[in-house]
């Protein structure tokens, strides 16, 4: 879920919508100056910024009780802070709704070998508590993010025993980590396009290329225009997995664009320099589902608003000691928030087709 300065004023745009003005709409620092390769550097950096963002989101939910995460702090980097109640709601929805999906593939046939791709993985933590959940089970988890992102990521690594213990070996390198079941890859995503004059693309070392595999994008092929995010997937899907092998790809990415709330969302965005090229390429579920669909995942194509995630996924008693947990009683606030972000996911079958057999009860949105 976005930080609190990407959120626009919520008591403004209900007010909005209810006939009041619509106030708030930033007008950005106006245009990025220098050469287009300096312009780039600096949304890269806005980019890269934003996962300690969601680290002090996930600190937050973990400090009050939402998310057992005893991970979360040791790769934070900035003081603790707490977050609105709507926002610790929707980073505890997010989790909760991309768990249930990576979990119910792990424990699909348990005893066969599984494979998870973290794209973007910056500070996420979900290897390490997939590993205490599901010791026994055989996976291999990978995640690719910018050098300077895995950097920060395997130095907390190398500090906290509570992590390398975990694993194979200690990291020894700066920013990559190898190993038979955790991985980091140092890389820009944008290298996993195919290129015009025949250069290799970059190796993804351990990556298995028949094991079904589940590719995840939290809030990060969002920001890169939609051909890039196409020509990646194409890479992953045909070129670093066996075209027959099982796949999947889950999204997390805010949708609605169009009205007050999107419109203030963009504007705030802008204003830090990120920009979501995806969230107006895809502006609805039913965009969403089609953008699956292209990227060739055949078997299924499905999607819904962390609104109807909260509704319809969570259980009714988790419901109630959610709502113990801190005092909110901004609701129609907290249902327009969770509209405007969503949960897609895509799968292609292959001799086994895990996928459809995972997600067979899992609840998507009609229409959209």
């Amino acid at each position: 879920m976005a930080s609190s300065n990407e959120i626009p004023n919520l008591k403004t745009l209900l007010g909005n919508r209810r006939g009041g003005g619509l106030r708030g709409r930033g007008r950005g620092r106006g245009g990025l100056g220098g050469s287009s390769e300096e312009r780039e550097q600096v949304k890269d950096n806005a980019v890269k910024s934003t996962d300690q963002d969601a680290a002090g989101s996930r600190v937050s939910c973990v400090e009050l009780g939402y998310l057992h995460d005893p991970y979360a702090k040791l790769f934070a980097t900035q003081q603790s802070v707490r977050r609105l109640p709507l926002l610790n709601r929707g980073t505890y929805v997010r989790t909760s709704a991309i768990d249930l999906l990576v979990t119910k593939f792990l424990l699909t046939h348990p005893s066969s070998a599984k494979q998870v791709v973290s794209l973007g993985a910056g500070t996420d933590t979900r290897f390490f508590r997939l590993l205490d959940l599901y010791p026994e089970t055989r996976l291999i988890y990978h995640e690719i993010d910018f050098p300077t992102n895995t950097g920060t990521k395997i130095a907390a690594i190398q500090k906290q025993p509570l992590l390398y213990r975990k694993l194979p070996h200690i990291p020894s390198t700066s920013t990559s980590y190898h190993s038979e079941t955790y991985n980091i890859h140092a890389l820009d995503l944008r290298t996993l396009v195919a290129s015009s004059d025949d250069t290799p693309l970059p190796e993804l070392p351990n990556l298995d290329p028949n094991m079904p595999t589940l590719f995840l994008s939290e809030m990060c092929l969002a920001y890169l225009q939609p051909s890039t995010v196409q020509s990646i997937i194409s890479s992953l899907l045909t070129h670093y997995l066996d075209p027959a092998t099982p796949a999947s790809l889950v999204l997390y990415e805010p949708i609605l664009p169009q009205d007050a709330f999107g419109r203030t969302m963009i504007s705030n965005l802008q204003t830090r320099n990120i920009h979501l090229p995806t969230l107006t390429a895809y502006p609805e579920l039913g965009d969403q589902r089609a953008r699956l669909q292209g990227y060739g995942f055949e078997k299924g194509a499905m999607a819904a608003d962390t609104n109807l995630i909260w509704r319809q996924w969570v259980s009714e008693e988790e419901k109630d000691r959610v709502a113990g947990l801190e005092f909110l009683d901004e609701l129609e606030e907290l249902e327009l928030l969770l509209k405007h972000y969503c949960i897609a996911w895509g799968w292609r079958g292959g001799e086994s087709d895990v996928f459809s057999e995972a997600w067979v009860n899992v609840v998507e949105q009609g229409g959209g």
